[in-house]
């Protein structure tokens, strides 16, 4: 598990000097800016909403000695609700909306990784890209928010909330990669597959989504350069795995 991890964060090893190279920014500019958008709403909501969810979650003390601290404590909690939350909504919306414009280019850094300008992939539409991007962020937003969940109660026991902090990210990050690793393989696998091919290197798909999902701790720039990075390191991490399983022959 840990050598995949590394294989994954390795993906990004000259991503952005590859980005550069083969002109694929033109691709990121929609999904960029529906990044800034939806990352927007929800920065929104979250600032509206985590003092809200502080003092519901402060209710559940009923006693007098103690209640300030524990509200002050609430209060962070419900901070890092709405962030988690907010962090996994935005993901998902942003993977799934992005697909149509993502799948080009995993095409073309598997065209420069292999050599091969035109593979005999499975043809797809436009609407039939957007359509499995939506259709897979929605299977994982659902996993994920049943997993990150009971993750979030644990972060009130003291000691215990250290290593749920690790998981939570850990959960965060394989979803990130499942949906940045799906780009690719759509082209070679259907959708039941391509399940059991990320499931297979899970390890690979939680270091791609561990940096995307850091990437999206920056202010403003992490929102700009979370996806073309990460798709860009999941293509290379991607393309490589599936040479290793001979469903790419050069």
């Amino acid at each position: 598990m840990i050598q995949n991890i590394i294989k994954g964060l390795n993906g990004y090893s000259g991503a952005l000097a590859l980005i550069s190279k083969l002109k694929l920014w033109k691709y990121f500019f929609i999904p960029i800016i529906i990044s800034i958008i939806i990352g927007s709403a929800i920065a929104f909501a979250a600032y509206r909403l985590s003092d809200n969810i502080g003092r519901f979650i402060a209710k559940i003390w009923f006693w007098d000695w103690g209640k300030g601290a524990f509200t002050a404590f609430s209060t962070v909690i419900g901070v890092i609700i709405i962030i988690v939350i907010g962090l996994i909504l935005y993901k998902h919306i942003v993977m799934a909306l992005s697909a149509p414009f993502m799948s080009p280019v995993s095409e073309k850094i598997e065209a420069h990784l292999t050599g091969v300008a035109k593979h005999n992939h499975r043809k797809t539409s436009f609407q039939e890209q957007l359509w499995r991007g939506i259709r897979i962020n929605i299977r994982n937003l659902v996993r994920e928010l049943l997993i990150t969940i009971p993750i979030l109660l644990l972060k009130f026991i003291p000691v215990v909330n250290i290593f749920s902090t690790i998981l939570l990210f850990c959960v965060q990050g394989y979803y990130a990669g499942f949906g940045n690793m799906d780009y690719t393989l759509e082209r070679h696998y259907n959708y039941k597959d391509s399940i059991n091919f990320v499931r297979k290197n899970r390890g690979v798909a939680i270091g791609n989504g561990l940096v995307f999902t850091l990437f999206l701790l920056l202010p403003f720039i992490g929102v700009i350069l979370a996806l073309p990075l990460s798709v860009t390191a999941a293509s290379l991490s991607t393309v490589k795995l599936l040479k290793n399983d001979n469903q790419i022959t050069v």
